[in-house]
């Protein structure tokens, strides 16, 4: 699997991001500036006061962003035999051991909880960064080696059903 080309899509999406943000920054502060009369904004300084707000949001937003963005400029992941432990850069698949249900991720540094397409449309990778609890569990696990973690107050228990 090219996993470049789902580095690259996760730098746009983060980039999209940004200029998302960028954008509702700015709508924000219009807004506050031109979006009331004069005696409107007397009357209402908590709405003016709650848009500058809203803007100072969405600009960390958009440097956070921006900020993840040029963490991938030098992440260049390259392929793992079947073997290999869950290191950073890894397609992990696991499955639930109840339900036999599978998900597949992408473990990166930046941009946790994306949603990538596969090569060729084949189908959807989550992003998960090592930080997270299902990132924290499966680092430097192999292959058939089960890891629990508790998501939204949840245990669950998953197998490592393919690396690469």
């Amino acid at each position: 699997m090219d996993k470049a080309d789902l580095v690259a899509q996760l730098t746009r999406q983060l980039e999209t991001s940004a200029r998302s943000a960028l954008a509702a920054r700015d709508a924000a502060a219009v807004e506050a500036r031109d979006g009331a009369t004069p005696d409107e904004k007397r009357e209402d300084a908590r709405a003016a006061h709650q848009l500058g707000t809203i803007g100072k949001v969405q600009q960390r937003r958009a440097m956070t962003a921006r900020a993840e963005a040029d963490a991938l400029i030098g992440f260049k992941p390259g392929p793992l035999p079947p073997t290999a432990r869950v290191s950073l850069g890894a397609i992990v698949e696991i499955e639930d051991e109840e339900t036999g249900e599978g998900r597949t991720f992408f473990l990166a540094p930046v941009g946790g909880g994306a949603t990538l397409t596969g090569p060729g449309g084949d189908g959807l990778l989550s992003v998960v960064t090592p930080i997270s609890p299902i990132g924290k569990a499966v680092l430097g696990k192999r292959v058939g080696e089960v890891v629990d973690v508790t998501v939204e107050g949840n245990p669950c228990e998953w197998q490592i059903s393919y690396v690469g």
